[in-house]
């Protein structure tokens, strides 16, 4: 269902607020939903087009604001891709997993968006659409970076969708992880950290310092351990198993003890020489009751192992 133009009057209330902020609490909307309207125009104040550079400014009493006609994130459906490959690793009533390539989105941000996993699933499986969060992000029990490859989880059932998502926030999947890093770690670990949102779109984490954690806002705790299971002259293949699953912990926690991931343009230092055409971060594993899939490495993770080894 497409949402009808919308006049939204300032009041003495909202006056200060970010228009973001506005948008999103007058439209039932999130904030990057709201700015996703910013930016493809529907947003004007008189004759004026707002953009998404606009987001930030303050709403002032009395002005109107108007907004397009715009289908509501709930009802945007994901574009069926039949010709796009989709590799299914395991699947039981309500779910399957699939082999994420590197370079996949996990869900379109827009409905016109095409070329991720939810658009070659939703082709398989169309019964995905409208499951959990709905919309563009129907059936996604989980998320991986676009550039990390490896078992990804969707639901084609609603209560199947509330258990899995349930058992992911109470940490009670196992997930486990194959990394190749910089530098020669010395050896098996475990640590938790802190984590606070620096930046966003794109999103980027920083790890808070123990001195900083009872003053920093929106601190995240996350834990994991890992493996050694090969060392090389300049880098080490590791098993990582996180507990929780939050955004890039991975991928910061390593840079911050000093071992980025190879190939992370984002978190990792200057002087890779590894060569990795991406950062080297696979999903291997993935278990939980019923649910168990295991994806091999791919050929871009295999071969940059046998270089280094060589």
């Amino acid at each position: 269902m497409t949402a009808p133009n919308r006049s939204l009057e300032v009041g003495d209330a909202d006056a200060g607020s970010r228009l973001d902020v506005f948008l999103a609490e007058r439209l039932e909307l999130s904030r990057s939903q709201a700015r996703r309207l910013l930016a493809r125009g529907a947003v004007r104040i008189g004759s004026r087009i707002l953009s998404e550079n606009a987001k930030g400014e303050r709403v002032r009493p009395g002005v109107t604001v108007l907004v397009s006609r715009f289908s509501r994130p709930e009802n945007q459906r994901a574009v069926a891709e039949p010709d796009v490959p989709l590799v299914v690793l395991a699947q039981g009533t309500g779910w399957l997993a699939i082999d994420k390539p590197a370079g996949t989105p996990v869900h379109p941000l827009d409905p016109e968006e095409t070329g991720t996993a939810l658009n070659a699933l939703i082709a398989r499986h169309p019964e995905v659409h409208g499951v959990g969060e709905a919309g563009l992000r129907s059936g996604v029990v989980h998320r991986l970076d676009v550039d990390t490859s490896g078992v990804l989880l969707f639901a084609t059932r609603e209560d199947v969708w509330n258990r899995l998502r349930a058992a992911f926030s109470e940490h009670r999947v196992t997930k486990v992880y194959r990394a190749v890093v910089r530098g020669e770690l010395a050896g098996d670990g475990a640590v938790e950290l802190g984590f606070v949102t620096a930046r966003h779109r794109p999103a980027v984490v920083r790890v808070v310092d123990e001195g900083e954690l009872s003053r920093a806002r929106g601190v995240r705790r996350g834990s994991l351990r890992w493996r050694c299971l090969e060392r090389f002259s300049e880098a080490t293949l590791i098993e990582v198993k996180p507990r929780t699953g939050h955004l890039h912990q991975i991928r910061a926690t390593f840079a911050h003890l000093g071992f980025p991931i190879a190939g992370d343009p984002v978190y990792g230092r200057a002087g890779d020489s590894t060569g990795a055409p991406r950062q080297m971060l696979h999903a291997a594993h993935l278990a939980f009751e019923e649910v168990l899939a295991a994806s091999p490495d791919p050929a871009d993770f295999r071969e940059i192992c046998a270089r280094l080894r060589a």
